[in-house]
């Protein structure tokens, strides 16, 4: 007996030859949908997913060829069986090659079709299965490294939400690895066969972000010169991560907030909606909270996506992990650019791990992998940067601060100092992000927007912000 999840679409323009089917598979089990042409069965595999397609070669308008070739650009894994009076048929072959799983010859045998949807969606399934063993087990670069007590908080926090279908929101300052930590969620959930599609909501300019996410009919705009699926369908059985989500507009969001309520979604110029199966994993560095309060992202939103926080820490609050991030680092880094495996000096690793990090395992990942093809056989201390360790990790609590860089200088000037640094290191921890620096840092934005005009402070290459105006709320 068949899964009653098993659904077939049978093409063909002969009634006799669909019923005939339809009459050997349904006692079975299956679930089957008649198309009599194949413009029909094309705007039925638009709108819904099937488990298997019995095609005939012999269709009049969109014939069984060009259906197979259609079929496969919208469900690349769906297993096609085509029908022809002739097994030698040259179209039997064309369709082999096209793709197809198997072909039956007319006039149809009942055991001969059992046997060949069987086969069709046994292979199916075992692909299925491979496909999920393949995907819990995590690529070399995508592997959470890390025994500090955080990593281990994390990943505890990981192990109990995976397997549920929560929706989850990964908080976290940029470079602290909220996509791997929801690839490591979907790898852990019951949905590892299923896709997983990642959307960079702040990369996606606003007027096309809807026709990203839900996809767009052919016509429906300017340049729409054909369909087009949307990362919520492409992500139809897995999950979809919204990453950046702070960044989407107040329109956009109002779609997604309906998408999730109603589990339907509709394309762009489309006149009906249509069910998906999607897990939403939503990743920010930004404080939700705080745009709710502003006013710049929806409640009702931020409620549907906070089920489940998780918040990526710091490097800074795992630096007992950088030494085995930088040797898997530069490990990596030999492998994708074809050098020989590199030992590193344990003066090295000190080095790494007593550096500030404002740019966290990113920045790090960066500089391993410089390290790695700038160096000779061994890294060495030479090879580190200079900038690196030049801003050292603060002291443990209770020790004292090294103000010995700062030269003989009277100490309201060392006071100016000091706070310019420290002020500095908070911008830099926080992407210059002006509101969580100003939190982190207990002043109102204003108050920091003076301190940065005071002490002349810039990011990278930029103007001072006394002469490049004042920094926005976001990056300064």
């Amino acid at each position: 007996m068949a899964p009653a999840a098993a659904t077939i679409l049978v093409v063909d323009d002969e009634p006799n030859i669909r019923r005939a089917l339809a009459l050997v598979l349904e006692p079975e089990g299956y679930a089957v949908v008649e198309a009599g042409s194949g413009e029909e069965a094309l705007r039925r595999l638009e709108a819904e997913p099937f488990d298997l397609g019995i095609f005939d070669v012999k269709l009049p308008g969109i014939d069984g060829l060009a259906l197979l070739g259609r079929a496969r650009e919208l469900w690349r894994d769906l297993p096609v069986v085509v029908i022809s009076g002739h097994a030698e048929s040259p179209d039997v072959v064309a369709a082999m090659r096209g793709g197809a799983s198997d072909f039956l010859s007319k006039p149809l045998d009942r055991e001969r079709v059992l046997v060949t949807v069987g086969n069709a969606l046994g292979r199916r399934s075992l692909a299925a299965e491979v496909q999920a063993l393949s995907a819990r087990a995590p690529r070399f670069e995508d592997e959470m490294v890390g025994e500090s007590a955080a990593m281990a908080r994390l990943r505890a926090e990981i192990a109990k939400v995976a397997p549920s279908n929560a929706r989850v929101l990964v908080l976290g300052e940029s470079g602290t690895g909220k996509e791997l930590v929801a690839q490591e969620i979907h790898r852990r959930s019951r949905r590892a066969a299923g896709p997983f599609v990642r959307s960079n909501c702040a990369a996606i300019p606003a007027e096309l972000i809807e026709s990203e996410l839900f996809g767009h009919e052919r016509g429906s705009f300017s340049g729409a010169a054909a369909r087009r699926r949307g990362q919520f369908e492409l992500a139809h059985g897995g999950t979809l991560l919204l990453d950046e989500i702070g960044d989407m507009s107040l329109a956009a969001q109002a779609k997604v907030l309906r998408a999730l309520e109603s589990g339907e979604i509709a394309r762009v110029g489309g006149e009906r909606p249509f069910k998906v199966d999607v897990r939403v994993i939503a990743a920010t560095n930004q404080d939700l909270r705080a745009m709710v309060a502003a006013g710049t992202f929806r409640e009702d939103l931020y409620f549907r996506l906070d089920v489940v926080p998780i918040r990526t820490p710091a490097l800074r609050d795992r630096l007992e992990d950088v030494p085995a991030l930088a040797e898997r680092f530069v490990t990596l880094a030999c492998r994708l650019d074809g050098l020989r495996p590199k030992e590193i000096d344990p003066a090295v690793l000190d080095r790494l791990r007593t550096h500030r990090w404002p740019g966290n395992v990113r920045e790090l990942r960066n500089v391993c992998e410089r390290l790695a093809i700038m160096s000779g056989p061994r890294i060495t201390v030479a090879d580190v940067p200079a900038e690196i360790g030049a801003r050292a990790a603060p002291p443990p609590p209770g020790g004292a601060a090294d103000l010995s860089g700062y030269g003989p200088v009277p100490l309201r000037d060392l006071r100016d100092l000091v706070e310019r640094d420290y002020i500095l290191e908070k911008l830099e921890e926080h992407d210059w992000n002006i509101t969580q620096a100003a939190q982190a840092l207990g002043v109102e934005r204003t108050n920091l927007h003076k301190k940065i005009r005071q002490h002349g402070l810039s990011r990278g290459r930029r103007a001072p912000a006394a002469e490049a105006g004042e920094p926005g709320d976001g990056e300064a």
